[in-house]
């Protein structure tokens, strides 16, 4: 069946080593591969970007030894519509999309296919812009519209990291306040870093925009601009996507080959998905796969007369909170959220987390 989305690949690895991802991977050339134990499907999004990246990945090193992955090459149609249904099927076959698109509006097919799967979803989007406006018809450059707007809607959580104010008019972030969203502008997200891994443990999608890379560091996108990420931060946020074992698809988008110099951006969106592939073949099974091994910390407010219950893993060290509510099923999964230690000492001093406090108004 995904013959009929997909392109086959040029059937050659030549001159790439032992050693090399290349030459470790199934490919989709001839015929397509047996997918029975594959973990993780690469799928591109117009030939010659993707293929730009792959190039550059390709020559990388492979120890992810046991890790199936498959490269299925590109898709025949680029329109939404057509990439739905794709990649809806690799997830009924529980198998991880790493999708390599070029315009950011594509992450609207991963929304989409997911949300046939599951009543409630939790999105992250990195990105310098938020790409919502409520006055703007610019579907385009405000894809989320289609999403924000619908009286449909399956979002239950929305974050934003690496945004920068300067490109984001202040009606937005008092829309995001008010539907108890969250985001973490770029200043903050650079100086503690370490506090964007629970955002990112607690997204079923995540969605990469190389716009949110500095031009320097990554010069083929359209209107790059001058400050963002590094190629370093960018993979540390792909590594701890990899590590969520609630992430269930992940998008690099933006990335237009004709715009690059000395293949820098292929190789640092190559790096990206590597690192990405690098936390996936370190997952630990922590929650939600399975509460085991993992310790109750419960901290007891005695001015409110209140408790709260922090969860430890001896696998990994991650740290969830449990949002203290009443709510019917559809909600549960979503109760136990993912936080730091950080969290956890500051609930030690009597003083409720704002990540706490944020989850309670989504529920109401």
């Amino acid at each position: 069946m995904f013959q009929n989305w997909l392109y086959p690949l040029e059937d050659t690895v030549e001159g790439l080593e032992d050693y090399q991802f290349g030459r470790h991977i199934q490919r989709y050339t001839e015929a397509l591969p047996e997918l029975k134990e594959t973990q993780v499907a690469i799928i591109g999004i117009g030939d010659q970007d993707a293929g730009a990246i792959r190039r550059e990945l390709y020559q990388m090193s492979y120890p992810f030894r046991g890790l199936q992955i498959a490269d299925l090459g590109n898709v025949r149609n680029t329109d939404i519509s057509f990439i739905i249904p794709l990649i809806r099927e690799l997830l009924d076959s529980q198998i991880f999309p790493l999708i390599l698109g070029n315009a950011a509006r594509q992450a609207l097919a991963q929304y989409k296919a997911f949300q046939s799967l599951q009543q409630l979803i939790s999105l992250a989007v990195v990105d310098e812009r938020i790409p919502y406006s409520r006055e703007s018809e610019d579907k385009e450059q405000y894809f989320l519209k289609e999403i924000l707007d619908s009286k449909h809607s399956r979002l239950f959580h929305l974050s934003f990291i690496g945004c920068q104010a300067h490109f984001v008019p202040p009606g937005t972030f008092e829309y995001l306040d008010k539907r108890n969203f969250e985001y973490v502008r770029l200043g903050k997200a650079k100086a503690e870093p370490a506090e964007l891994e629970p955002l990112i443990r607690d997204c079923d999608l995540l969605s990469i925009n190389l716009s949110a890379l500095k031009q320097a560091e990554a010069p083929g996108q359209q209107g790059a601009t001058p400050s963002g990420f590094t190629t370093e931060e960018a993979c540390q946020v792909t590594r701890y996507a990899g590590m969520s074992d609630k992430l269930k698809a992940l998008g690099l988008y933006g990335f237009r080959e004709s715009l690059d110099r000395n293949h820098q951006t292929a190789n640092a969106v190559a790096q990206m998905a590597w690192y990405f592939l690098d936390g996936f073949y370190h997952r630990k099974g922590d929650f939600p796969v399975s509460t085991d091994g993992l310790a109750e910390y419960i901290v007891e407010f005695k001015k409110m007369d209140y408790q709260l219950t922090f969860w430890r893993s001896d696998k990994s060290g991650r740290w969830w909170m449990q949002v203290p509510v009443k709510t019917r099923s559809k909600y549960q999964r979503h109760r136990l959220i993912p936080c730091s230690y950080a969290d956890y000492m500051l609930a030690c001093k009597n003083e409720l987390p704002d990540r706490l406090l944020n989850a309670m108004r989504r529920f109401g």
